[in-house]
């Protein structure tokens, strides 16, 4: 198979959030574009949870991942805890409900809830649009090494490779 020019070849790779879809074909720019579309923040840290943690000084903004988001589907519902609750890292501090499941939410990180995400109450599916901009909550880390244990993009996309096989 051939690409937009006769020399582009064509790749038939399977989707790795999905491995039962049909295969998708790619040219090498377009598996290129995939790639970088689907690419991890390389200054978060993520859980094999698959919730991501952006650190800005001692708070950390917490979301869900774009595979997260793309194996759960459409979300139509975020159970958030309230602005003072305490979170401990590897605990559940809410959930997420989509038209197929409902998943907790785990804490990458000890600490306190200084800000909870408002708008997701309206419009959870911010959350499939932009997984890796819209936090869920933010958290005033107790212990701001912990955010240095956490998996880093690259570990965290080896993580995803293996999980899907």
């Amino acid at each position: 198979m051939k690409g937009e020019r006769a020399s582009d070849p064509i790749f038939l790779l399977p989707d790795p959030c999905f491995p039962s879809a049909p295969l998708k074909s790619y040219t090498e720019v377009s598996l290129l574009e995939e790639r970088n579309r689907m690419a991890y923040p390389a200054n978060y840290r993520y859980t094999r949870e698959h919730e991501w943690i952006e650190l800005t000084g001692s708070i950390g903004s917490i979301g869900i991942t774009d595979y997260a988001q793309n194996s759960l589907g459409d979300i139509v519902y975020v159970d958030l805890p309230k602005v003072g609750d305490a979170v401990i890292a590897g605990a559940t501090f809410g959930s997420v409900e989509s038209v197929k499941a409902v998943s907790d939410l785990y804490s990458p990180v000890t600490g306190t809830v200084d800000a909870v995400n408002e708008e997701l109450k309206d419009a959870p599916d911010k959350i499939n649009e932009k997984p890796h901009e819209t936090w869920i909550i933010k958290v005033k880390l107790a212990n701001p090494t912990e955010f240095n244990t956490l998996l880093d993009a690259a570990a965290y996309e080896a993580f995803i490779a293996e999980e899907t096989k």
